[in-house]
């Protein structure tokens, strides 16, 4: 994998402003890792900002009329200021819908829910009740708080499904990047034993209730060899990892390994729906998850494009609708969710 392919930040479309943020970064990479994550963790925040304010902008002309969908605001499902979550139905919905909850992206140190508000208010339109969670980032916290503040959020929405029209006993759990891995995990302990226990986060949700998981170019093991290969994927890595374990030597913590969701799926893992872009550096770590889920038993769907596909995509490429991968994605996405959430009868007691 080439340098180009493994970005030390987040790629840029070059403002002046992201241009020196990204200089920015290159000099702290190389001046204050041995000390701590926290000044790049910072500045890498800021890169993931600007990115992500490009992709609110991209998705604004592809909403649905604000009339058209209901918005509650950050709602609040726990005591840590950062635990709140945004609500968005159709306004013609007069009874809980099936639920999609999407977990954002931002390498477990920066990005935020509100930067696809416009894609979440588009899929509500489609007729899902769709649950953006907020979560604590890294380096102030670290793993497994975003996880255990998921399976809370989960929690929340089952506790207020009537207020906020959630159907509890339909839930899609979908992510991107960061996102990804957190819901890949809370998948993963739901269905493998003894892996909660490792994590020390308790499952909220019941396999019954969790009908399928869509992951977006996320990261499934702790570290592959594609993540090093370059000093770029190198330091990068290093300092999302460092920050977000707390610990400079996190390949030697035990409970830190649990991270690698790859290695704890079996085939009672949820349905789910992969996809990552050709030349996304991560595209190493879905094909991992695939090829254990597959050994186990389990039949995942999965979007990839071939390795010569043009124009080639990279990190996160599903959110751009002005192409047609990204559209594809959308479609492939909406058919999940259709397929999965689907009502069903629960068996009655004197039929067991």
């Amino acid at each position: 994998m080439s340098d180009e392919r493994t970005p030390v930040v987040p790629a840029s479309t070059g403002t002046v402003g992201d241009r020196i943020v990204r200089a920015g970064v290159r000099v702290a990479l190389g001046t204050s890792l041995l000390v701590s994550p926290r000044p790049v963790t910072l500045l890498l925040r800021k890169v993931f900002a600007a990115g992500g304010a490009r992709t609110a902008a991209g998705l604004e002309k592809h909403a649905p009329a604000a009339s058209s969908v209901v918005s509650l605001i950050d709602q609040s499902y726990g005591s840590d200021r950062d635990m709140v979550l945004d609500v968005f139905r159709p306004a013609s919905a007069s009874a809980p819908l099936p639920t999609v909850m999407w977990v954002h992206g931002g390498g477990f140190l920066g990005g935020s829910k509100d930067e696809l508000s416009s894609y979440l208010r588009l899929l509500a339109s489609h007729g899902y009740t769709v649950v953006a969670p907020r979560y604590s980032l890294a380096p102030e916290h670290h793993y497994p708080t975003p996880t255990r503040q998921v399976m809370q959020a989960l929690e929340y929405i089952q506790g207020n499904a009537e207020r906020l029209q959630v159907d509890p006993d339909r839930v899609v759990i979908g992510g991107d990047s960061a996102g990804a891995q957190i819901a890949a995990q809370v998948g993963a302990l739901e269905t493998t034993p003894g892996y909660a226990d490792a994590v020390g986060v308790a499952p909220t949700i019941t396999s019954v209730q969790l009908r399928g998981l869509v992951l977006a170019c996320g990261q499934y093991a702790v570290q592959l060899p594609s993540d090093v290969s370059t000093p770029a994927g190198r330091k990068y890595f290093h300092t999302v990892l460092w920050a977000y374990s707390g610990k400079r030597n996190y390949l030697d913590d035990p409970a830190f390994a649990t991270l690698s969701v790859a290695d704890h799926v079996t085939s009672e893992f949820p349905p789910a729906l992969l996809t990552v872009g050709n030349v996304d550096p991560l595209r190493p770590h879905s094909e991992l998850l695939v090829e254990k889920l597959r050994t186990q038993g389990a039949q995942p769907e999965t979007l990839f494009y071939p390795n010569d596909y043009e124009p080639p995509l990279n990190h996160e490429y599903q959110f751009d609708l002005d192409t047609d991968a990204g559209q594809l994605f959308l479609e492939r996405m909406l058919a999940f969710l259709q397929l999965h959430l689907q009502p069903f009868c629960r068996p009655s007691a004197t039929s067991q």
